[in-house]
C-alpha cells in the first residue's frame, strides 16, 4: 500500500513538472536557433535568431539623405529584437553629442513604423543613462511602442550610428540580456594628430641669386647679406597672419539666438513621465537647440528638484524646426515651461 502510495505521488509531480519545465523553455526565449553575424560594410558582431530580415533604404532626414540598414527578428507572440544602422552625417560636422543627437532624433522617425504600422504617435523614449562603449559615445533609452516596452543602447562611431532594441510585451530579462550583451564593436582609435603647415625658412636649394646680388650664404653660416629678409618683418608677419587665422577659427561658430519661451515652436513636445502622485508644481528648462532643430542641451533652472530630471530627460527629446538667418541655419537658446498637475 506504502509502494502504491509513493508511486502515486512520483507520477503526480512528474505531471506537475511538466508544464513547469516548458514554460521555464519558453521564457528562455522564443527563438532556439542563434547566430552570431557580422554583416558586410558594418562594424559590429551581434548574436541573433536565424536568418533575421535585412533591409536597406535611404532615409530622408532635413536636407539630407541617410543610409540605413535594419536587422530585424519578430516573433508573433511578442519579441522583437533589432538593430538599426545609419550613416550620413559627418564625424566632423558640429561636435559629437550635436551629431550623436541627430542620429538618434533620425532613429525616432524610422524604425517605429518597422514595428507597428500604425499608433506610431504612441512612441516614448526615456533617457536612463550616458556611457561610452569602447571609447565610442553610447546612450541607454527606456521606449515603448504601444503595447511593446524595451529598451535601445544607441552609439555613434566614426563611420556609423548603432541602436540595438529589445522590445517585448512582457518582461524577459533572459532574453534581452542574451540579444544586448552579445553587441560587440572594436575599440575606437585614438585620434590622429592633425600636421600644420612648416614654418621654417627656405634653404639655399629655393633661393637664386639675382644677377648683380651676391649668392645667399650656405645653411649654418649666420652671417647676413643685403638682399637677406628682415627678421623682425618676417616675425610681425607671421603674428600677423596667426592673429588672422585665430580671428577666422573663432568666427566660424555663431553665437545662439535668443529664442524666448519656446513651448509653442515645438513640433515635438514629449510629456514628461513622472508617477501623478509625485506631480505638482512648474519646473523652466534652459535650452540649447542646434541647427538641425535638436536639443542638445537641457538644465532645469526653477522649479521642486525632485522633478527636474523629468523634465529634462523630456526637453531633451522635444523637436523644432530648424531656425535660418539671412538664408543660414543657427543655434536658438530659450526656455521650455513644463506644469505638473497632481492628480486627485
Amino acid at each position: 500500500m506504502l509502494f502504491r502510495r509513493l508511486h502515486l505521488a512520483l507520477a503526480t509531480l512528474l505531471l506537475t513538472a511538466l508544464p513547469l519545465s516548458a514554460q521555464v523553455q519558453k521564457s528562455a526565449g522564443t527563438w532556439t536557433e542563434w547566430e552570431t553575424i557580422t554583416p558586410e560594410g558594418e562594424e559590429f558582431t551581434v548574436s541573433m535568431p536565424k536568418n533575421p530580415t535585412t533591409e536597406a533604404i535611404k532615409f530622408p532626414y532635413h536636407k539630407m539623405e541617410l543610409n540605413t540598414r535594419l536587422y530585424l527578428a519578430k516573433s508573433g507572440t511578442g519579441p522583437v529584437l533589432a538593430i538599426a544602422s545609419f550613416s550620413g552625417i559627418k564625424s566632423n560636422v558640429g561636435s559629437e553629442f550635436e551629431r550623436f543627437n541627430s542620429y538618434m532624433d533620425a532613429f525616432k522617425d524610422f524604425f517605429p513604423p518597422k514595428v507597428r504600422t500604425k499608433d506610431t504617435a504612441l512612441t516614448k523614449l526615456t533617457l536612463i543613462s550616458s556611457r561610452p562603449f569602447h571609447g565610442h559615445t553610447g546612450r541607454s533609452y527606456k521606449i515603448a511602442i504601444g503595447e511593446l516596452n524595451g529598451v535601445v543602447h544607441a552609439f555613434a562611431t566614426r563611420k556609423r550610428f548603432y541602436a540595438i532594441v529589445s522590445l517585448n510585451t512582457k518582461k524577459d530579462e533572459a532574453l534581452e540580456d542574451k540579444f544586448l550583451s552579445s553587441f560587440v564593436l572594436p575599440d575606437r582609435q585614438p585620434d590622429q594628430p592633425k600636421t600644420t603647415a612648416s614654418t621654417e625658412t627656405p634653404t639655399e636649394q629655393t633661393l637664386e641669386a639675382q644677377p648683380g646680388q651676391k649668392p645667399v650664404k650656405p645653411e649654418g653660416d649666420t652671417g647676413k647679406t643685403e638682399e637677406s629678409p628682415n627678421p623682425e618683418s618676417t616675425a610681425a608677419n607671421n603674428n600677423t597672419t596667426n592673429a588672422n587665422q585665430q580671428q577666422n577659427q573663432q568666427g566660424q561658430k555663431k553665437p545662439p539666438i535668443a529664442g524666448g519661451m519656446l513651448n509653442g515652436k515645438a513640433i515635438y513636445l514629449p510629456t514628461p513621465e513622472v508617477p501623478a502622485s509625485e506631480a505638482s508644481g512648474v519646473v523652466l528648462v534652459q535650452i540649447l537647440i542646434d541647427e538641425q532643430g535638436a536639443v542638445i542641451e537641457a538644465k532645469a533652472v526653477s522649479g521642486p528638484r525632485h522633478l527636474h530630471p523629468a523634465a529634462e530627460n523630456a526637453a531633451r527629446l522635444a523637436r523644432f524646426s530648424p531656425t535660418l538667418m539671412m538664408g543660414e541655419p543657427v543655434r536658438v537658446s530659450g526656455t521650455l515651461s513644463y506644469n505638473f498637475v497632481r492628480a486627485n
